[in-house]
């Protein structure tokens, strides 16, 4: 299992949301470029990366920090954020990022997914956000009408090879993630799956490496220093 410790950005700068309300914001660091390597210093082989802006408004908004943290960290690294047309992909790809993330895009233009995953295959991954059993979107502002489950079943028939499913209530409160939703999730597809949303203890992160995922984002816990990076990253190995 693969350990991604997670930039959040906002204007710049390295935040926390809790519950993905940006009137919950908590910024870290002026400096996500060093936030990064430091990462890396950790153990780290990968970053995830969300755009928030780009998430709310739908468009990049941090394309420039995104390249640099990239290319200055040298981490294998995943984008999602207001990525709702062909050419933000091909911008990211070419920027240097392996991996970018649809989320409202494969809720709200399915057709859109499916010609991403036909023309860019693997790189394509999909975050499915949840709220009450419920597929978020436009970062995290609106709830769709999908059910989450059968969302996730849907994607991976189109052919999407990595899920990141976050519960958002858990998301930033460092309550413990949600286990039951992953068991499920691991029992039904056979597809990459990432979990992501409160996460707070290496037992959970061992308990997440027994259920066979493939791997976890860890974001506050590691900020308020709940979790050392270095020892998740052993546990995994």
């Amino acid at each position: 299992m693969i350990i991604y410790p997670a930039i959040d950005l906002y204007e710049g700068k390295a935040v926390r949301l809790q519950r993905g309300d940006y009137e919950q914001m908590t910024v870290y660091s002026d400096d996500p470029v060093s936030v990064a390597i430091g990462f890396k210093k950790a153990g780290a082989t990968a970053l995830h990366i969300v755009d928030l802006e780009g998430a709310r408004d739908g468009k990049p908004a941090n394309f420039e920090i995104i390249k640099r943290i990239a290319a200055e960290s040298g981490l294998l690294t995943e984008i999602g954020g207001g990525v709702r047309a062909p050419e933000t992909i091909e911008k990211y790809l070419c920027a240097g990022i392996k991996r970018v993330i649809l989320g409202t895009a494969a809720v709200s233009q399915p057709g859109f997914l499916q010609e991403a995953v036909r023309i860019y295959g693997e790189t394509i991954a999909v975050s499915v956000d949840i709220k009450d059993g419920l597929v978020a979107i436009k970062g995290w502002t609106e709830v769709s009408d999908h059910d989450a489950i059968d969302f996730c079943s849907a994607v991976s028939d189109v052919g999407v090879q990595t899920l990141i499913c976050t519960d958002i209530s858990k998301d930033g409160m460092l309550s413990g993630t949600n286990m039951e939703l992953y068991h499920t999730l691991r029992s039904k597809l056979s597809i990459g799956l990432i979990a992501s949303g409160g996460v707070t203890s290496l037992e959970e992160i061992k308990t997440l490496s027994d259920l066979n995922m493939d791997g976890v984002i860890l974001g506050k816990a590691l900020y308020t220093g709940d979790i050392d990076l270095a020892e998740a990253v052993n546990i995994c190995r």
